[in-house]
């Protein structure tokens, strides 16, 4: 069996970021056949179409669209700034959607979300939901992971304590080998 390659995103820079270790929890959970690699994103300037038509994509931006073609999946992890999207992971998804080969088009993606609040980040799945719609990439629907009060869910090790997350979170990554494998079928000739 092939090893499923994930590239995660976290819309949260900060070191010490509840969704930074709701990823690093996915890949702990996910089937021994499929594999995390955490991509960081620091280095993605803010887009700026005058600087992109005279120069072309930046380094930053040309390595991480390369990565994600290459992937199997997509899963991205995120607080909620204001109610929705966090500005630096919009910008990068704009970035990402530059040019006529998007590698988030078709390609599986599945969103968790963690927030030290009670409602774990819901509003920005939806709103991150509509944006990928968009780029035609092949969207998970179920089982949606919000991880509210976040705080008490991990430990200062950023390991979650938590049994009712772990196994929320392990039942999302064993559908998203599964739709890993689903869009795979759906994608080959007929």
């Amino acid at each position: 069996m092939k090893t499923l390659d994930i590239v995660g995103l976290c819309g949260s820079l900060r070191h010490g970021s509840y969704n930074r270790m709701a990823l690093t929890l996915a890949g702990e959970l996910m089937a021994p056949a499929m594999t995390l690699e955490i991509v960081e994103w620091r280095a993605v300037p803010v887009l700026d179409a005058d600087d992109l038509a005279a120069n072309g994509l930046p380094t930053a931006v040309a390595a991480l669209r390369e990565r994600i073609a290459r992937a199997d999946g997509v899963l991205i992890a995120t607080p909620e700034y204001n109610f929705s999207i966090p500005g630096g992971l919009k910008n990068l998804i704009d970035w990402i959607s530059r040019g006529n080969d998007q590698p988030l088009a078709g390609k599986p993606v599945a969103i968790l979300s963690a927030s030290p609040g009670p409602l774990g980040g819901a509003r920005v799945q939806y709103d991150l939901r509509k944006v990928m719609l968009f780029l035609n990439a092949m969207l998970l629907v179920k089982p949606e992971i919000f991880i509210g009060g976040a705080v008490a869910k991990f430990d200062a090790q950023g390991r979650c304590t938590d049994e009712t997350t772990r196994k929320f979170v392990g039942d999302q990554m064993a559908a998203f080998g599964r739709w890993i494998g689903a869009v795979g079928r759906m994608a080959e000739p007929g």
